[in-house]
């Protein structure tokens, strides 16, 4: 006999793990696409071979789409009155996805010998399809917690389900995605098609012959970087495009499955994307952002976390490609670094408890900075017979310090925001939540999109040059390339401790007298509504008694 569905007061099946795994579901299917940010530089710039300079001013234009298509497509949706078989927002989940299904292969396409003007026009209209239908499906898929329940505590357990799928689906391509592209050469007689992918600088191209290549080499042995010592490694280009195409289905049929669990228990059309706000003048809203010390601070903190960790990324692959010569492998490096993080989730509570949320973050910033200081050390240990493995092991210990550091501060970046929007009814009357996330969120975007941006023009400065590809880079810029990965990190820390320590200026026992004295104006306010309904209820018994109320219902 089938088991009975049990059913909530409005008829409909009770929340329980099937909602909290649709909804995880949801979030993976979103990072099977979004994980692939990452790889975006590496591959125009390994690949595609496209100059360092012109990637940059690139990205700046899509980081700009980036930061304007989100409240265009809300405002879409928001206004969008038609009946759905699924519901609104499960059909524009449903048409994202299958945009995506191909999406996040359109900004791969594998064509290194084009033009540069065409080479200029496929990264851009590949980003922007990319980019479009990502928010499609992220922006309604973020407003389905609140029409899955109303109830705050079952919300805030789909927003940690949720995290764990962001988890998933962030960990698998970041450790799968770099053993699948990058290709370490080995000697198989007449086979040199691995030079047809690289370009040689002239005044190289005589240590880049087969005779000087293969010489000696029987095969399956290593085929040695005459530059660098070090075994050639390359980026197979076509297996990015089919890698995220196949990241793509993945995303999709993780939708479909949060599409087909997902109980729909609230009426959407109450539930926007875009919250309404005030109409919106840059330079009041500045102004008033730029007094609200506390807001100031967790912006600038948050900041110095994208500048550093994104703007990382990109230097950090041509680092693990040209000097530590383990590419495939810098994803599982990456993990092992960053897992740290995580460890923190089940204790924040207490921790802050006991702490407070601007004390613990700021020592947190401090583990940091030891970190970025372990980092700086790597450079300087000597690579005797082209053993890395000491340098790696030290530049290993600083990420897992620096990812310990920023585990508080990563749990709590946005109730510390809540806090800032307190702070400012607290000491000017009003919240301003929409001036206060909004602005905080445009910095952040303008740091995940300015960051990559600036490290790409340093690597150039640094030697770097993108026509020759890895294999095609000296030793010594392989090294500076240390250089930049330690240094930008160290500057990640640095400025997180300046925004928490020195501007942030809630701290544990601030907090708890702002909280009691927005408690006692509420109260108070509260105390003089209920008191006004009271009295109105009154004046409409009299009314009603003197005839008068009936004008009040046909109106």
């Amino acid at each position: 006999m089938a088991k009975t569905k049990e059913l909530d007061a409005k008829g409909y099946p009770k929340f329980g793990i099937r909602d909290k795994i649709a909804y995880a579901a949801g979030d993976l299917g979103c990072n099977m696409s979004f994980s692939l940010k990452g790889t975006v530089q590496t591959f125009w710039l390994v690949f595609m071979m496209m100059e360092t300079g012109l990637l940059s001013i690139l990205l700046l234009i899509v980081q700009i789409w980036d930061a304007v298509n989100d409240p265009i497509i809300g405002t879409i949706i928001d206004n969008d009155k038609r009946k759905y078989k699924l519901g609104k927002f499960r059909t524009y989940v449903l048409v994202g996805a299958i945009g995506l299904l191909v999406g996040g292969a359109a900004v791969f396409l594998p064509f290194p010998n084009a033009d540069v003007v065409t080479k200029a026009i496929l990264f851009v209209l590949g980003y922007i399809v990319w980019d479009a239908f990502y928010t499609i499906a992220n922006v309604p898929y973020g407003s389905m917690l609140s029409v899955i329940t109303e109830d705050v505590g079952e919300r805030a357990q789909l927003s940690t389900w949720r995290s764990i799928g962001s988890m998933i689906g962030n960990i698998l391509p970041m450790v799968i995605l770099p053993m699948l592209i990058w290709q370490k050469v080995t000697y198989t007689p007449g086979d040199i098609s691995f030079l047809d992918k690289i370009e040689i600088p002239k005044e190289s191209a005589h240590l880049f012959t087969p005779e000087n290549l293969f010489a000696g080499l029987k095969e399956g042995d290593k085929v040695l970087n005459p530059l660098t010592g070090k075994q050639i490694e390359v980026l197979i280009g076509n297996r990015v495009f089919w890698a995220a195409l196949i990241m793509g289905i993945i995303g999709f049929l993780s939708f479909m499955l949060m599409i087909k669990l997902t109980t729909v228990r609230v009426d959407e059309n109450t539930i926007k994307t875009n919250e309404p706000t005030e109409k919106f003048n840059i330079v009041t809203s500045f102004g008033k952002f730029m007094k609200n010390r506390p807001a100031v601070g967790a912006t600038i903190a948050a900041m110095g976390m994208f500048l550093g960790m994104n703007a990382a990324t990109t230097a950090n692959t041509i680092m693990f490609a040209t000097y530590f010569n383990m590419a495939s492998l810098s994803g599982v490096v990456q993990m092992i670094g960053f897992l740290p993080m995580f460890f923190f989730m089940p204790f924040i509570t207490k921790i802050v408890k006991k702490m407070g949320k601007k004390e613990a973050s700021v020592i947190g910033t401090l583990v940091s900075i030891l970190g970025g200081v372990i980092m700086l050390i790597f450079p300087l240990i000597p690579v005797v017979d082209n053993n890395v493995i000491p340098a790696l092991v030290v530049y290993l210990i600083g990420l897992v310090v620096y990812g310990v550091g920023m585990g508080v501060y990563t749990c709590v970046s946005w109730a510390m925001m809540g806090d800032a929007i307190d702070y400012n009814e607290w000491k000017f009357g009003t919240r301003e939540e929409g001036t206060v996330y909004s602005l905080h969120s445009f910095f952040r975007k303008l740091a995940q999109g300015v960051g990559p941006s600036l490290v790409l023009l340093i690597m150039g400065a640094l030697g770097y040059v993108s026509a020759y590809g890895t294999v095609g880079q000296t030793a010594a810029v392989a090294h500076n390339m240390c250089w930049l990965v330690a240094g930008l990190y160290m500057f990640s820390a640095i400025v997180q401790f300046i925004g928490l320590a020195v501007v942030y200026n809630l701290d544990k026992k601030t907090v708890e007298v702002m909280n009691a004295e927005l408690q006692a104006r509420h109260a108070l306010v509260e105390g003089v509504a209920v008191e006004e309904v009271e009295v109105g209820e009154t004046e409409g018994e009299n009314l009603v008694e003197e005839g008068v109320a009936d004008t009040n219902d046909e109106e």
